[in-house]
């Protein structure tokens, strides 16, 4: 297969192209990048576009989506020599879809990060990424929604999250303040935006996944 990925400077999404060879076909996975390094490694490499393969609906990955001109695939596809499986992760939002193609690459969207993991429902969250991703080929390379790639092993391995809910690693225990709502802070990320990503418990026994520039924490 063949590879290209875009990225935005201002929000950190990227969008991709793969191709099965040569001369072959591609698809687009979202489209919240520049388009112009996509279209110039579709040119070089003589691929006719079929489809976009959107992970979910958020602005971020859909801005050039219509300039494109092409379906959008929200399930399962085959198209030249890509097998695409499509595979409901709701939880950042209720429309999240991973897209495992020809087994070997997953697209994640904003479920599953380097080093961390996406916002959203908590429970629904931990299922994605514990029940979904991590029963995945450890080899296999993950390519998100926002900045780094990563892989399947080194997520299980690395990841403050997967750590946590392996048993790996303690529940935290420092107090914090959310928006002016006390908690106890679980687990932390660095996050693929430099500002962290808290796992945190409120006081009455909920949990979630907020952005750490929401966390008041010391």
């Amino acid at each position: 297969m063949l590879l290209a990925t875009s990225m935005d400077s201002r929000y950190l999404s990227n969008g991709y192209v793969v191709g099965d060879e040569p001369g072959g076909v591609c698809v687009f996975v979202d489209s919240g990048a520049p388009l112009e390094p996509l279209l110039a490694f579709i040119e070089e490499h003589r691929l006719t576009p079929t489809h976009v393969l959107r992970t979910h609906s958020h602005g971020d990955h859909v801005v050039h989506e219509a300039e494109l001109g092409l379906p959008v695939v929200l399930g399962p596809l085959v198209t030249g020599g890509l097998t695409v499986e499509a595979i409901p992760t709701p939880g950042h939002s209720d429309d999240m879809v991973c897209f495992v193609i020809n087994d070997q690459w997953v697209f994640s969207g904003d479920t599953l990060f380097k080093d961390a993991v996406g916002g959203g429902t908590f429970e629904a969250i931990r299922h994605a990424v514990m029940d979904v991703y991590m029963a995945m080929p450890h080899e296999r390379r993950v390519l998100p929604g926002h900045t780094d790639e990563t892989t399947i092993g080194r997520e299980w391995e690395h990841n403050p999250f997967v750590r946590v809910w392996r048993g790996i690693e303690p529940e935290g225990t420092e107090r914090v303040s959310v928006v002016g709502r006390d908690a106890t802070l679980i687990g932390w990320s660095p996050d693929y935006d430099g500002k962290g990503k808290a796992w945190v418990r409120f006081d009455d026994g909920t949990d979630a996944i907020v952005g750490g520039s929401r966390v008041e924490r010391g």
